[in-house]
């Protein structure tokens, strides 16, 4: 089902200002069940949504189905796993989202990150957070505008930055994040595999050995930086040749015969698809793990 629209239609409140709540019979567990039946009606879901189960409530604020006047009061539920089903919901409206991505708990808001109905006011407001962590998301979001990604180059944080550069699709940004001064910035340029040849023969001459090592482990380069590196004076940036799965056989095996043994070991024993060489790793999201541990899903409702 499409996006729901909060079109502001007033809630169903009573007079202390709360959502009015009209108990559905049977028990709690019963009651867990309606909330995830596909075939529950609409205004079942409304009613659901006051449920006093918080487990209840939350299997209404992660339907995708759930109509705007369910999901509405539900982002300012007490219980902050429900709140966080609703940020994670692609149905909860634009508002709700702007609501939920300023919410007092860290992982509500980290949730929102992951909502792909996510657009350019929420990740400016993303942008504008203090939440470092925040706008570390942001900046592994494929959807992101040139100007925030402009913008979060000259993030405070060298966390995010490197982020940013490891992710990146922006041409103008990965040029901007190679001049870093932070060597953990450039190491996260070395990683992205949407850099040029010529950005990747700057990172091979980089005077920080951590930033030629994860270059060597994860993208290709071109001969004459090849044969600059197997050569390289850092043991660890040749042991990353050896151990890397998008070196050329070639150059592993001028690296059999390296003077240091630990190299030349590694390189005779590599086996590809060893899973030896680290890869660059998809954009976190927020989730968080249960406080109930594994075994939230199958308990009952309180």
């Amino acid at each position: 089902m499409g996006k729901q629209q909060d079109v502001g239609e007033p809630d169903r409140q009573s007079e202390s200002g709360t959502t009015a709540h009209r108990p559905i019979g049977g028990s709690a567990d019963a009651r867990l069940t309606l909330a995830q039946d596909p075939t529950t009606p609409q205004m079942t879901l409304i009613d659901l949504a006051s449920d006093p189960s918080p487990l209840v409530r939350k299997a209404v604020a992660a339907r995708a189905d759930a109509p705007a006047q369910a999901l509405r009061p539900l982002t300012r539920d007490h219980d902050r796993q429900v709140r966080e089903a609703v940020a994670r919901n692609p149905s909860t409206s634009i508002a709700n989202l702007l609501r939920l991505v300023k919410d007092a708990d860290r992982w509500v808001r980290w949730a929102v990150a992951s909502n792909p109905a996510c657009d350019e006011s929420i990740r400016r407001t993303m942008s504008e957070a203090s939440d470092k962590e925040l706008r570390g998301l942001l900046a592994e979001s494929r959807e992101l505008e040139p100007e925030l990604a402009a913008k979060l180059t000259g993030d405070v944080s060298p966390e995010v930055r490197e982020r940013l550069a490891t992710h990146t699709h922006d041409p103008d940004a990965i040029t901007a994040l190679l001049a870093d001064r932070t060597a953990r910035v450039r190491k996260g340029v070395a990683r992205n595999p949407r850099t040029t040849a010529e950005q990747r023969s700057v990172l091979a001459a980089d005077p920080v050995v951590d930033v030629r090592a994860a270059l060597v482990r994860a993208v290709e380069l071109d001969e004459a930086d090849l044969a600059r590196l197997v050569d390289d004076r850092s043991v660890q940036v040749r042991l990353a040749m050896a151990t890397s799965e998008v070196i050329p056989p070639h150059i592993r095996q001028a690296l059999a015969q390296d003077p240091d043994e630990m190299v030349a070991s590694a390189a005779r024993d590599f086996r590809p698809g060893s899973g030896s060489s680290p890869v660059v790793r998809a954009p976190r999201i927020g989730h968080r793990p249960s406080a109930a541990g594994a075994g939230r899903p199958g308990g009952t409702a309180r």
